[in-house]
């Protein structure tokens, strides 16, 4: 049986582990090193980093703490943020990260994932579709949920497609930390479109979301944050994962 990909999404601003609803209001949880540590002894999946402030302020990828979390990981790392060139990706992959998310920058030069896919394989080739429903209509945003982009999603799936991408990630910001359940409505629109493996994030607040995403698509990547960051009614920073056996009842 092939089993589902669960990965724990880590959002970093500046050296701080920080979550978010809907984009908005980066809220301080904790040291992103102790993070991994933990994620590490829970065995997770994988592990997304992505670093929120990178790409909007124009900064480069914080080089040296993605090198610190690359040597600390157990964990096959997805790193996104701030990447503006192929120099810059062949850096955090001579790190051990494996694979490289772009994302804002996909919209000044559509390239970047053919270069990183002719590097390093396709399936190190990872785009992040940020989406946000406008007038009853899924429309695609960057820089945090603040720039609109006018494409349709899936003429921009089939040109990722044709470059080589080897993975795509369907975030729904309007469900980004709300813990309420993915958005179903958005994945179904899109996802027969896409035939590379592909990574759902937003919305998962319990085990429950996790099964009921598996069940409606298979083996699919489920992606979370808050889920696994927070405990209880009160959201009290705990850092969690399933177990072995926790995730065979997922299936």
């Amino acid at each position: 049986m092939l089993l589902p990909r669960i990965i724990p999404c880590l959002l970093l601003s500046k050296n701080d582990l920080v979550k978010t609803i809907n984009f908005r209001n980066p809220k301080y949880i904790g040291d992103p090193i102790n993070a991994v540590k933990i994620f590490n002894e829970k065995k997770a999946d994988e592990l997304f980093l992505l670093d929120i402030d990178a790409t909007v302020k124009q900064y480069e990828p914080n080089f040296q703490l993605i090198k610190k979390i690359a040597r600390e990981s157990r964990m096959p790392i997805c790193y996104g943020g701030g990447i503006q060139n192929l120099e810059q990706a062949k850096k955090i992959f001579s790190y051990g990260v494996e694979k490289i998310a772009v994302s804002s920058i996909i919209f000044e030069n559509y390239n970047i994932v053919s270069e990183i896919s002719n590097f390093s394989g396709s399936n190190s080739a990872v785009v992040i579709i940020d989406i946000m429903k406008v007038n009853e209509n899924f429309s695609i945003f960057i820089h945090n949920g603040k720039k609109k982009i006018n494409i349709d999603i899936v003429e921009l799936i089939e040109k990722l497609q044709e470059l080589g991408v080897g993975e795509i990630v369907i975030n729904s910001i309007d469900q980004d930390g709300t813990m309420k359940g993915f958005n179903y409505e958005l994945i179904d629109s899109i996802i027969n479109n896409i035939k590379v493996p592909v990574t759902i994030l937003g919305g998962a607040g319990s085990l429950l979301d996790l099964k009921e995403a598996i069940e409606k698509y298979g083996s699919i990547g489920i992606s979370c944050g808050s889920l696994f960051v927070y405990k209880g009614s009160r959201n009290a920073v705990l850092i969690n994962y399933p177990s072995k056996e926790d995730k065979l009842k997922l299936v």
